[in-house]
């Protein structure tokens, strides 16, 4: 990958953080927000959304070229789904609980909140909430926080609802859940801080200590997304929204320069070429025999789908002076004439082909030729064809000229998709002001943080958990980091439950070992699942008392893997149950003694032979001559002692 001299291109980089927090309700209904199967949905309905006006009179661009494909969009309801859910009736007010989390984490922010917070509306009709539009509020403005190459600004902290799950397309538009709309959402925006791809993934990761130093947000994938903005000196302001890992924003930022810096060069070029972009036209004669099993499909589909049986069309457009650069590579795998169908596909079709990719995919030269001279381009000019129905191949064929109208100027600002590759593409235009007006039926909230807590900063933690409890660096932060990081401390403060073994309950004021509480959370759990164990069947009670078992010396250290195996296979079982359902508890020392002394007496001729060097196969065949019911340390120790007997 090619890395730039980002200061000398002026590369400008801020962030926006949507992170869900984890409150019992969600934030303008009483609702549970817990995720659902959508298979168990009981009911489902269906609007179609449409801009509106905002309190200046005007309309969003991105809410209108949204508007401008007709769709219907379902949703799926629960037993759990109320009326505000569903836009038939009025929101409640702010929760309170989401309100005092968003404080806390202004706070960690070093943030001002505001003396009084007031709901507004932020217009979407990409059908991701029913009512048409987002509820969001400010609630503080002006933090900071540092990271190694200086500070990062942070500009607001919204809190808003989270958008409904979308489930999959249909024939008809989309199909979104209900279960997820309305989760408390808190939004940090940056300042445009950033200058460098790695500044970019170092501010998001300082971002989400702070917020998971709550211990009030959630977790999991999609909990957490990250909005990337970025612009060099030359180029434009992109929004690249919904990336899903910390580990892909470094690299989303240096596709996105060399984005522009290739759109740039490619603008230059055309224009030195005195570019233009020629009239649309029907070209479906040149492939009415064709042999493209995708043309002709889209053709054959197009006619069979129509109310009045046409058959369907092949638009095209001449791109003067493009000869090449349509499939100039402007990012890894994707292409200026990848933008082109980015902009297309949004009309409903499966994309374009160009004469820079053609022949290919059945089309043959004969028909290139033929599809040249139908347009009146020469040798140094590209043409774009898209094929499907009339109506819908004229708006997407429209939509890649405009795109490549833009191209001979510059680079234009815009909203992108985040692709698992560290690639992005185009979603609509960047939103505006005229997205925003105030919500009327939530009153505003006037925040107090006289009593928001500071919580201990996970780096804190990693610290603490090597001072108090003697963990290494790599395993205290996997701790402190991970999602049992609160039954850890429960674990280390208060002792495991024993209780099911030893017919009492645990009253240990030291609690458990933190090694092994530590381990077994993390390492052993991470193990197991490699193993295609399925961890996730463990509940905290599970882990919490076979922890104590081990602890306890019910069960030996080397007997954990087998009882967290058992109760994950069967969940049902208690761990004492498991226990006893597996044979897994310990030996005491006498038949350790014995059964060690028994693997010598068989193998005395090595041992005399060898010495000490016989220990480590001999070590082996103890341990498994007592089935892991013994600790390791014991049978090492009196394994040696048998050894110098007889050596």
């Amino acid at each position: 990958m090619t890395e730039y001299d980002y200061e000398d291109l002026g590369l400008v980089a801020g962030l926006e953080i949507h992170q869900q927090l984890d409150t019992a309700t969600k934030l303008f209904c009483e609702c549970p927000t817990a995720l659902r199967d959508p298979e168990g949905s009981e009911r489902s309905f269906t609007r179609y959304l449409h801009p509106t006006k905002s309190e200046l009179g005007e309309i969003d661009e991105a809410a209108l070229e949204e508007s401008q494909v007709e769709r219907e969009f379902e949703y799926l309801a629960y037993d759990t789904t109320c009326l505000v859910e569903e836009d038939d009736e009025p929101p409640h007010r702010l929760d309170e609980e989401a309100t005092e989390v968003a404080l806390e984490i202004a706070q960690l922010l070093d943030m001002n909140v505001v003396d009084q917070a007031h709901v507004m509306r932020k217009i979407v009709v990409d059908g991701s909430n029913t009512s048409g539009f987002q509820r969001t509020t400010k609630v503080a403005s002006e933090g900071a926080i540092r990271t190694d190459e200086g500070t990062v600004r942070i500009e607001d902290l919204m809190l808003e609802e989270e958008s409904a799950q979308r489930v999959e397309e249909t024939a008809e538009g989309v199909r979104y859940s209900l279960d997820r709309l309305g989760i408390p959402l808190v939004e940090i925006g940056t300042k445009p801080d950033i200058r460098s791809p790695e500044q970019a993934r170092a501010a998001a990761e300082r971002i989400g200590m702070l917020l998971r130093s709550t211990g009030a947000v959630k977790r999991g994938l999609g909990t957490i997304r990250q909005d990337v903005n970025v612009s060099i000196e030359e180029g434009a302001r992109v929004e690249m929204k919904g990336v899903q890992s910390l580990d892909d924003i470094d690299d989303l930022v240096r596709n996105e320069v060399r984005r522009q810096v290739e759109l740039l060069d490619v603008a230059d070029e055309l224009r030195s070429r005195d570019a233009a972009v020629g009239e649309v036209a029907d070209v479906s004669e040149v492939f009415a025999d064709t042999d493209s099993g995708v043309i002709r499909g889209a053709l054959d589909g197009a006619e069979r789908s129509s109310a009045d049986g046409s058959s369907g069309a092949v638009k095209a457009v001449p791109l003067y002076g493009f000869d090449g650069l349509v499939g100039r590579e402007i990012q890894p795998g994707r292409r200026l004439g990848t933008e082109l169908s980015d902009h297309a596909k949004r009309h409903g079709v499966g994309g374009i082909f160009h004469t820079d990719e053609l022949p290919a995919y059945g089309v043959t030269e004969g028909e290139v030729d033929a599809l040249r001279e139908a347009v009146g381009a020469g040798s140094e000019d590209a043409v774009a064809i898209v094929a499907d129905d009339e109506g819908t191949a004229a708006a997407a064929i429209e939509a890649a000229a405009e795109r490549a109208e833009v191209a001979i100027e510059d680079v234009p600002e815009e909203t992108r998709g985040a692709n698992e590759d560290g690639t992005s593409a185009y979603l609509r235009p960047l939103p505006g002001a005229a997205r925003m007006y105030p919500e009327t039926d939530v009153p505003p909230v006037e925040p107090d943080v006289s009593e928001v807590e500071m919580p201990e900063l996970l780096t804190e933690k990693v610290d603490r958990y090597q001072d108090e409890h003697g963990l290494d660096a790599g395993l205290a932060e996997q701790v402190a980091y991970g999602r049992r990081m609160p039954l850890f401390e429960e674990l280390v403060a208060e002792g495991g439950s024993a209780s099911e073994a030893s017919g009492g309950s645990s009253d240990s004021s030291d609690g458990v070992d933190a090694t092994l509480a530590a381990g077994t959370l993390e390492s052993t759990l991470t193990a197991l699942r490699r193993d295609d164990v399925s961890v996730e069947n463990l509940t905290e009670t599970h882990l919490r008392d076979a922890v104590g078992l081990v602890d306890g010396g019910e069960v030996p250290n080397e007997g954990m893997e087998d009882l967290l195996t058992a109760l994950a296979e069967n969940p049902d079982l208690t761990a004492a149950a498991a226990v006893e359902a597996e044979d897994l508890g310990g030996v005491d020392e006498s038949e350790v003694r014995d059964a060690v002394a028994e693997v010598v007496d068989r193998n005395e001729a090595q041992v005399e032979q060898e010495g000490m060097g016989a220990f480590s196969g001999l070590m082996g065949e103890a341990m498994g001559a007592l089935r892991g019911k013994a600790d390791g340390d014991l049978v090492s120790e009196v394994l040696r002692e048998e050894i110098r007997k007889r050596a």
